[in-house]
Protein backbone atom coordinates (compact mmCIF):
# COMPACT_ATOMS: atom_id res chain seq x y z
CA UNK A 1 0.00 0.00 0.00
CA UNK A 2 1.20 3.27 -0.55
CA UNK A 3 2.49 5.92 1.88
CA UNK A 4 2.55 9.58 2.19
CA UNK A 5 4.31 12.27 4.19
CA UNK A 6 2.07 15.56 3.40
CA UNK A 7 4.73 18.48 4.27
CA UNK A 8 3.13 21.65 5.07
CA UNK A 9 4.39 25.22 5.99
CA UNK A 10 2.90 28.00 7.69
CA UNK A 11 4.38 30.39 5.33
CA UNK A 12 3.14 28.64 1.76
CA UNK A 13 -0.33 30.38 1.46
CA UNK A 14 -3.55 28.03 1.24
CA UNK A 15 -2.73 25.08 3.46
CA UNK A 16 -5.28 25.58 6.09
CA UNK A 17 -7.21 22.08 7.03
CA UNK A 18 -10.47 23.37 5.19
CA UNK A 19 -8.25 23.96 1.87
CA UNK A 20 -5.83 20.74 2.06
CA UNK A 21 -8.81 18.13 3.08
CA UNK A 22 -9.96 17.35 0.02
CA UNK A 23 -6.23 16.27 -1.11
CA UNK A 24 -6.26 14.94 1.79
CA UNK A 25 -9.38 12.45 1.38
CA UNK A 26 -8.02 11.26 -1.81
CA UNK A 27 -4.79 10.32 -0.58
CA UNK A 28 -6.03 8.54 2.37
CA UNK A 29 -8.48 6.30 -0.51
CA UNK A 30 -4.57 5.17 -1.60
CA UNK A 31 -3.08 4.81 1.48
CA UNK A 32 -1.86 6.18 4.60
CA UNK A 33 -1.39 9.61 5.02
CA UNK A 34 0.80 11.31 7.41
CA UNK A 35 0.62 15.47 7.35
CA UNK A 36 3.77 17.05 8.99
CA UNK A 37 3.41 21.16 9.68
CA UNK A 38 7.76 22.28 9.28
CA UNK A 39 7.98 26.14 10.42
CA UNK A 40 11.87 25.89 10.19
CA UNK A 41 14.56 24.28 8.37
CA UNK A 42 15.56 22.09 11.54
CA UNK A 43 11.74 21.02 11.32
CA UNK A 44 12.05 20.05 7.97
CA UNK A 45 15.51 18.14 8.18
CA UNK A 46 13.72 16.21 10.70
CA UNK A 47 11.07 15.23 8.89
CA UNK A 48 12.71 14.17 5.83
CA UNK A 49 14.96 12.11 8.23
CA UNK A 50 11.97 9.94 9.00
CA UNK A 51 10.54 9.70 5.07
CA UNK A 52 11.11 5.96 5.73
CA UNK A 53 10.50 5.05 1.66
CA UNK A 54 7.31 7.46 1.70
CA UNK A 55 6.01 9.45 -0.59
CA UNK A 56 7.00 13.29 -0.11
CA UNK A 57 4.07 15.36 -0.78
CA UNK A 58 5.05 19.18 -0.62
CA UNK A 59 2.03 21.10 -0.43
CA UNK A 60 2.19 24.67 -0.79
CA UNK A 61 3.83 26.92 -3.42
CA UNK A 62 7.50 27.42 -5.15
CA UNK A 63 8.68 28.89 -1.94
CA UNK A 64 7.74 25.41 0.21
CA UNK A 65 8.64 23.35 -3.43
CA UNK A 66 12.48 25.00 -3.21
CA UNK A 67 12.70 24.46 0.61
CA UNK A 68 12.09 20.48 0.37
CA UNK A 69 14.23 20.19 -2.89
CA UNK A 70 17.19 22.38 -1.16
CA UNK A 71 16.57 20.03 2.10
CA UNK A 72 16.65 16.76 0.02
CA UNK A 73 19.61 18.26 -1.76
CA UNK A 74 21.68 18.66 1.66
CA UNK A 75 20.91 15.33 2.34
CA UNK A 76 21.92 13.92 -0.87
CA UNK A 77 18.76 12.32 -1.02
CA UNK A 78 16.78 13.94 -4.43
CA UNK A 79 17.03 10.89 -6.15
CA UNK A 80 15.42 8.22 -3.65
CA UNK A 81 11.85 8.97 -4.83
CA UNK A 82 9.31 11.14 -7.17
CA UNK A 83 7.96 14.16 -5.09
CA UNK A 84 4.35 14.79 -5.11
CA UNK A 85 3.24 18.71 -5.22
CA UNK A 86 0.00 20.44 -4.48
CA UNK A 87 0.38 23.83 -5.49
CA UNK A 88 -1.14 26.06 -3.00
CA UNK A 89 1.24 28.89 -2.26
CA UNK A 90 0.17 32.45 -3.94
CA UNK A 91 2.17 32.11 -7.19
CA UNK A 92 2.58 28.54 -8.25
CA UNK A 93 4.46 29.39 -11.05
CA UNK A 94 6.48 26.16 -11.36
CA UNK A 95 3.07 24.04 -10.65
CA UNK A 96 1.86 25.93 -13.58
CA UNK A 97 4.91 25.03 -16.16
CA UNK A 98 4.42 21.32 -15.33
CA UNK A 99 0.89 21.55 -16.23
CA UNK A 100 -0.21 20.46 -12.55
CA UNK A 101 -4.02 21.23 -11.29
CA UNK A 102 -4.27 23.79 -8.82
CA UNK A 103 -7.65 22.35 -7.11
CA UNK A 104 -7.11 20.31 -4.42
CA UNK A 105 -8.01 17.01 -4.79
CA UNK A 106 -7.26 17.26 -8.52
CA UNK A 107 -3.55 17.68 -7.80
CA UNK A 108 -3.45 15.10 -5.32
CA UNK A 109 -5.50 12.83 -7.77
CA UNK A 110 -2.48 13.23 -10.31
CA UNK A 111 -0.08 12.31 -7.15
CA UNK A 112 -1.61 9.06 -6.90
CA UNK A 113 -2.34 8.20 -10.31
CA UNK A 114 1.01 9.89 -12.32
CA UNK A 115 4.18 9.59 -13.75
CA UNK A 116 7.62 10.65 -12.30
CA UNK A 117 8.82 13.08 -14.46
CA UNK A 118 12.83 14.04 -14.28
CA UNK A 119 13.19 17.45 -13.66
CA UNK A 120 16.71 20.08 -13.85
CA UNK A 121 17.99 21.99 -11.26
CA UNK A 122 19.90 24.92 -10.52
CA UNK A 123 22.87 25.58 -8.49
CA UNK A 124 24.50 28.52 -6.92
CA UNK A 125 28.06 28.89 -5.65
CA UNK A 126 26.80 27.97 -2.63
CA UNK A 127 25.59 24.95 -3.37
CA UNK A 128 21.89 26.45 -3.15
CA UNK A 129 19.01 25.37 -4.94
CA UNK A 130 16.59 26.71 -7.77
CA UNK A 131 13.75 25.15 -8.74
CA UNK A 132 11.80 27.48 -11.23
CA UNK A 133 13.65 31.00 -11.77
CA UNK A 134 16.58 32.86 -10.77
CA UNK A 135 16.23 36.82 -11.83
CA UNK A 136 17.85 40.23 -11.19
CA UNK A 137 17.23 44.08 -12.11
CA UNK A 138 13.37 44.77 -12.64
CA UNK A 139 12.35 41.48 -11.71
CA UNK A 140 14.09 41.63 -7.89
CA UNK A 141 12.95 45.08 -7.75
CA UNK A 142 9.61 44.10 -8.28
CA UNK A 143 9.71 41.38 -5.60
CA UNK A 144 11.18 43.99 -3.18
CA UNK A 145 8.14 46.68 -4.06
CA UNK A 146 5.57 43.76 -3.87
CA UNK A 147 6.63 41.80 -1.23
CA UNK A 148 4.74 44.21 1.41
CA UNK A 149 1.99 44.24 -0.56
CA UNK A 150 1.69 40.10 -1.28
CA UNK A 151 0.50 40.47 2.77
CA UNK A 152 -2.25 42.67 1.93
CA UNK A 153 -3.30 42.15 -1.45
CA UNK A 154 -1.82 38.06 -2.87
CA UNK A 155 -1.43 37.61 -6.55
CA UNK A 156 -2.13 41.75 -6.83
CA UNK A 157 0.83 42.39 -4.90
CA UNK A 158 3.63 41.04 -7.50
CA UNK A 159 1.22 43.60 -9.91
CA UNK A 160 2.04 46.61 -7.64
CA UNK A 161 5.60 45.89 -7.22
CA UNK A 162 6.17 45.37 -11.40
CA UNK A 163 4.64 48.78 -11.92
CA UNK A 164 7.33 50.32 -9.16
CA UNK A 165 10.01 48.78 -11.28
CA UNK A 166 8.75 50.00 -15.04
CA UNK A 167 8.39 53.55 -13.29
CA UNK A 168 11.79 53.63 -11.66
CA UNK A 169 14.03 50.31 -12.01
CA UNK A 170 17.60 49.60 -11.19
CA UNK A 171 19.86 49.90 -14.35
CA UNK A 172 23.12 48.15 -13.41
CA UNK A 173 26.17 47.48 -14.99
CA UNK A 174 27.19 43.95 -15.06
CA UNK A 175 28.82 41.20 -16.73
CA UNK A 176 27.04 38.09 -17.66
CA UNK A 177 28.84 35.34 -18.98
CA UNK A 178 26.84 32.28 -20.01
CA UNK A 179 29.33 28.92 -20.53
CA UNK A 180 31.76 31.08 -20.11
CA UNK A 181 31.92 33.50 -22.97
CA UNK A 182 30.65 37.10 -22.47
CA UNK A 183 27.41 38.28 -23.32
CA UNK A 184 27.47 41.56 -22.05
CA UNK A 185 30.66 44.04 -20.59
CA UNK A 186 30.46 46.03 -17.33
CA UNK A 187 29.83 49.06 -19.36
CA UNK A 188 26.37 47.53 -20.64
CA UNK A 189 23.70 48.94 -18.13
CA UNK A 190 21.07 46.01 -17.92
CA UNK A 191 17.23 46.25 -16.99
CA UNK A 192 16.62 42.47 -16.16
CA UNK A 193 19.13 39.15 -16.30
CA UNK A 194 16.75 36.14 -15.43
CA UNK A 195 17.75 32.55 -15.29
CA UNK A 196 15.00 30.32 -15.59
CA UNK A 197 14.58 26.61 -15.57
CA UNK A 198 10.60 27.35 -16.04
CA UNK A 199 8.85 29.42 -17.65
CA UNK A 200 6.79 31.72 -15.22
CA UNK A 201 7.68 34.07 -12.10
CA UNK A 202 5.12 36.40 -10.25
CA UNK A 203 1.80 34.31 -10.67
CA UNK A 204 2.08 33.68 -14.42
CA UNK A 205 4.42 36.31 -16.02
CA UNK A 206 5.89 33.67 -18.81
CA UNK A 207 9.49 35.71 -17.89
CA UNK A 208 11.37 32.63 -19.97
CA UNK A 209 7.94 31.63 -22.01
CA UNK A 210 10.50 28.75 -23.95
CA UNK A 211 12.22 27.26 -20.98
CA UNK A 212 11.49 23.38 -20.14
CA UNK A 213 12.68 22.09 -16.89
CA UNK A 214 13.79 18.57 -17.98
CA UNK A 215 15.81 20.07 -21.60
CA UNK A 216 19.50 19.92 -19.90
CA UNK A 217 19.71 23.86 -20.37
CA UNK A 218 18.60 26.58 -18.81
CA UNK A 219 17.05 29.83 -20.68
CA UNK A 220 18.77 32.88 -20.23
CA UNK A 221 17.23 36.70 -20.86
CA UNK A 222 19.57 39.64 -20.91
CA UNK A 223 17.02 42.99 -21.06
CA UNK A 224 18.83 46.13 -22.04
CA UNK A 225 16.05 48.04 -22.32
CA UNK A 226 15.91 51.87 -21.77
CA UNK A 227 13.42 54.59 -21.59
CA UNK A 228 9.75 54.14 -19.84
CA UNK A 229 8.11 53.52 -23.42
CA UNK A 230 10.60 51.01 -24.10
CA UNK A 231 10.19 49.21 -20.98
CA UNK A 232 6.07 49.64 -21.05
CA UNK A 233 6.52 47.66 -24.22
CA UNK A 234 8.79 45.24 -22.60
CA UNK A 235 6.39 44.31 -20.18
CA UNK A 236 3.58 44.10 -22.33
CA UNK A 237 5.74 41.65 -24.48
CA UNK A 238 6.35 39.23 -21.38
CA UNK A 239 3.00 39.61 -20.44
CA UNK A 240 2.14 37.52 -24.07
CA UNK A 241 5.36 35.92 -23.70
CA UNK A 242 7.03 37.65 -26.95
CA UNK A 243 9.15 40.20 -24.65
CA UNK A 244 12.43 37.99 -25.19
CA UNK A 245 12.22 38.64 -29.36
CA UNK A 246 12.63 42.27 -28.96
CA UNK A 247 15.99 44.07 -30.70
CA UNK A 248 17.25 44.74 -27.19
CA UNK A 249 17.07 41.41 -25.74
CA UNK A 250 19.37 39.17 -25.86
CA UNK A 251 17.93 34.84 -25.53
CA UNK A 252 19.96 32.22 -25.33
CA UNK A 253 20.45 28.85 -23.47
CA UNK A 254 23.20 27.71 -21.15
CA UNK A 255 24.27 25.10 -18.62
CA UNK A 256 26.42 28.14 -16.63
CA UNK A 257 25.82 31.34 -16.35
CA UNK A 258 27.56 34.05 -14.10
CA UNK A 259 27.10 37.69 -13.00
CA UNK A 260 29.22 40.29 -11.66
CA UNK A 261 29.66 43.72 -11.52
CA UNK A 262 27.22 46.41 -9.60
CA UNK A 263 25.43 45.63 -6.17
CA UNK A 264 22.75 43.74 -7.22
CA UNK A 265 19.48 42.03 -5.53
CA UNK A 266 18.40 38.55 -7.01
CA UNK A 267 14.88 36.61 -6.51
CA UNK A 268 15.43 32.96 -6.61
CA UNK A 269 12.55 30.91 -6.80
CA UNK A 270 10.46 33.97 -5.37
CA UNK A 271 12.72 34.92 -2.36
CA UNK A 272 14.89 37.84 -2.34
CA UNK A 273 18.37 37.39 -1.80
CA UNK A 274 21.20 39.81 -2.10
CA UNK A 275 22.97 42.04 -1.99
CA UNK A 276 25.89 41.06 -4.25
CA UNK A 277 28.67 41.86 -6.54
CA UNK A 278 28.77 38.24 -7.99
CA UNK A 279 26.64 35.28 -8.09
CA UNK A 280 26.65 32.22 -10.27
CA UNK A 281 24.62 28.98 -11.22
CA UNK A 282 25.37 25.93 -13.01
CA UNK A 283 22.28 23.18 -13.86
CA UNK A 284 22.37 19.91 -12.87
CA UNK A 285 20.19 17.74 -15.73
CA UNK A 286 17.59 15.09 -13.77
CA UNK A 287 18.58 15.81 -10.66
CA UNK A 288 15.02 14.74 -9.10
CA UNK A 289 11.42 14.20 -10.37
CA UNK A 290 8.05 15.12 -9.67
CA UNK A 291 4.53 13.40 -10.56
CA UNK A 292 2.77 14.52 -13.35
CA UNK A 293 -0.06 13.41 -15.40
CA UNK A 294 -0.14 11.47 -17.79
CA UNK A 295 -0.91 12.13 -21.12
CA UNK A 296 -3.70 10.54 -23.20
Amino acid sequence: MPAYLVLTSPAAGNTEEEVLEPALAVLREAGAVEVTATGSAEELDAALQRRDGRTLVVAGGDGSLHAVVNGLHRRDELDATPLGLLPLGTGNDFARGLDLPTDPAEAARVIVTGTARPLDLLLDEDDGVVVNSAHTGAGAEAARAGHSWKQRWGRAGYAIGAVRALIDPPEVRLRVEVDGEEVCTPDDRVLQVAIGNGRYVGGGAPLTPEAEPDDGYADILVASTRGLGARLAYAAGMLVGRHHERTDVTALRGRSVRISGEEFWCSEDGELTGPYRERSWRLLPAAYAILVGTVD
